[in-house]
């Protein structure tokens, strides 16, 4: 497999990733959002201006490359990452990829699905942005994004997903997913190599959704990585407490799997659309749900449970570069 990673402003060698945040979109629209344009216009000035102190704030941190893994059709806008990254020097890395059924924009490859073209139309649309670029931009995503409902993989998921495992093949691409309130990880796993992907270069997402130690041994013990990448994010999406997802990973690092996780916020921190206006006690509940609160909040509770600088070096900065060299990750070494 290839070591070398594509980001918004071109290749890197994976060794130059330094310290990685698995996940976090930079603008974020959730389908439909470009019918409420009247009222949520896009102003590119002024969201540039925000993307980069937010980068900034980022790079304070001694972050190096963030992943954005925005879906197509959630938004995407790999130039205006480019843009982010050409003013702040922080690598950004960007997706080609679906969201899941429920949230997702559906109806076109529902189509093509229904015509028996679909996941064909789909696995050449993952293959010509991966070797050509995005639409006409010379931009090349890093990773294929795929996802899954709650409690299930449907049959238009599964298209994603088959696609995706095929590509890879092909490709040596990172495959990440999106698990809906940290369901079907192993199911996701199971699913991608039973149709030829390599696990090494699967990382399974938002497993910190769930808080049962023995259900992500059975996703890490297929030799995959998964990411506890929504800190901050509590009490909404079916997301648990971070003191939940803590005790956690805490049961994990201590049983050897710290060379098979990522840590990330999943923030969003520009709305396409009218941003969310949420409920005074929601709003409380996730004050954290920042870039920064990894490294404010979570890292001081995780160094007093006895969590090491090593550990915590690899989470952020080997796994990272495991990953994308298609490196195996290997438990208790």
């Amino acid at each position: 497999m290839s070591s070398i990673v594509e980001t918004v402003t071109g290749p890197i060698s994976a060794n130059q990733l330094g310290k990685t945040l698995i996940h976090e979109h930079f603008i974020f629209g959730y389908p439909g959002f470009q019918g409420d344009v009247t009222l949520g216009s896009f102003n590119e000035e002024a969201a540039l201006k925000e993307a980069v102190e937010i980068a900034q704030v980022m790079a304070s941190h001694g972050v190096d490359t963030v992943v954005d893994p925005t879906p197509n059709e959630c938004g995407r806008n790999p130039l205006f990452l480019k843009k982010v990254s050409e003013a702040t020097g922080l690598q950004i890395i960007c997706a080609t990829g679906f969201y899941y059924e429920g949230e997702g924009a559906t109806p076109y490859y529902k189509f093509r699905q229904a015509l028996g073209s679909a996941e064909q139309d789909i696995y050449e649309m993952f293959l010509a942005e991966i070797t050509e670029g995005i639409a006409g931009t010379g931009i090349k995503p890093g990773i294929i994004k795929v996802a899954s409902s709650k409690d299930e993989i449907t049959d238009y998921e599964a298209m994603f997903f088959r696609a995706a495992a095929s590509v890879q093949q092909k490709t040596g691409i990172v495959i990440l997913t999106h698990t809906q309130e940290g369901t079907m990880g192993p199911e996701q796993a199971k699913l991608l190599l039973d149709h030829g992907a390599d696990p090494a270069n699967i990382i399974i997402g938002h497993m910190c959704g769930n808080t049962d130690p023995s259900y992500h041994k059975k996703v890490l013990d297929q030799g995959v990585r998964i990411g506890f990448d929504r800190f901050g994010l509590q009490g909404l999406v079916g997301a648990p407490f971070d003191q939940e997802r803590i005790d956690t990973l805490i049961a994990l690092l201590d049983d050897g799997y710290e060379n098979q996780i990522l840590l990330s916020h999943d923030t969003v921190n520009i709305w396409l659309g009218r941003p969310p206006v949420l409920p005074d006690q929601l709003a409380a509940i996730i004050e954290n749900w920042t870039p920064s609160h990894l490294f404010l909040n979570i890292l001081p509770a995780l160094k007093e449970r006895g969590v090491t600088g090593q550990q915590l070096e690899k989470m952020f900065n080997k796994n990272a570069q495991g990953l994308f060299s298609g490196m195996a990750a290997k438990v208790n070494s």
